[in-house]
C-alpha cells in the first residue's frame, strides 16, 4: 500500500488551492488541524476500519461542529469519507500547513533553550533570523531543562547549535585537531 504522505499529497493541494482561490488559507488551516486531532486519535481511528460505522458519521466526527453542511470544508471531508482518506488527514493538515506556510513566506522555527526567551530576546532572535532567511518567522519555543545554556534552532532542514554543549563540543574538536 502506498505512504500516507503519497496519499495525502493530492488532498492537501487541492485543499490549499480551494482555500487559496477563497482567501481563507488560515481559517481552513484551523478547521483542518482540528480535523487531524480528532482523526489521530486512538478512539477514533478505530472506528476508521469499523463496518458498522457509515462514513458520513465519520465525516461528521472530524468535521467541526458549527460548520455548515453546504460548506466546502464540509464537502472536502464527505469527500475524504467516501475515497476513505480520513486516516490521512493528520499528514493532510501538515502537508496543507507546509503550502501555506509557503505560500505566506513564513518559516516555523523551534527555539529549544534551557530556560523561557524574554520577549525582547525573542525579537531580537526572530528579526535576525528573518534577515538569515528572507521569509517572516514564527518562533516555537520548547524548554529543555538538560541543555546548560544557549539555544538549538531548528528551522526545518537547518539547525543552528548555539548551545553551551554544542560549542563545548566543537572546541573540544578543535583542540583535538
Amino acid at each position: 500500500m502506498s505512504s500516507a504522505l503519497t496519499l495525502a499529497r493530492p488532498y492537501a493541494r487541492a485543499a490549499f488551492e480551494l482555500a487559496r482561490s477563497r482567501s481563507a488559507l488560515g481559517e481552513w488551516a484551523g478547521k483542518l488541524a482540528f480535523a487531524a486531532q480528532v482523526a489521530a486519535d486512538a478512539r477514533v481511528a478505530a472506528l476508521f476500519g469499523d463496518p458498522r460505522v457509515a462514513q458520513a458519521d465519520l465525516a461528521a466526527l472530524v468535521t467541526p461542529a458549527d460548520e455548515p453542511a453546504d460548506s466546502p470544508f464540509t464537502v472536502f471531508v464527505r469527500l475524504l469519507a467516501d475515497n476513505r482518506r480520513l486516516p490521512v488527514l493528520p499528514e493532510i493538515a501538515a502537508l496543507f500547513e507546509q503550502l501555506k506556510n509557503e505560500a505566506e513566506r513564513t518559516l516555523k522555527v523551534n527555539v529549544r533553550t534551557a530556560t523561557p526567551l524574554g520577549s525582547e530576546e525573542a525579537a531580537r532572535l526572530k528579526e535576525a533570523l528573518k534577515r538569515r532567511f528572507g521569509r517572516d518567522i514564527q518562533i516555537e519555543q520548547s524548554i529543555d531543562p538538560e541543555m546548560l545554556g544557549g539555544a538549538v534552532i531548528d528551522a526545518g532542514d537547518v539547525v543552528i547549535d548555539g548551545s553551551v554543549r554544542g560549542r563545548l563540543a566543537r572546541l573540544g574538536q578543535a583542540l583535538a585537531q
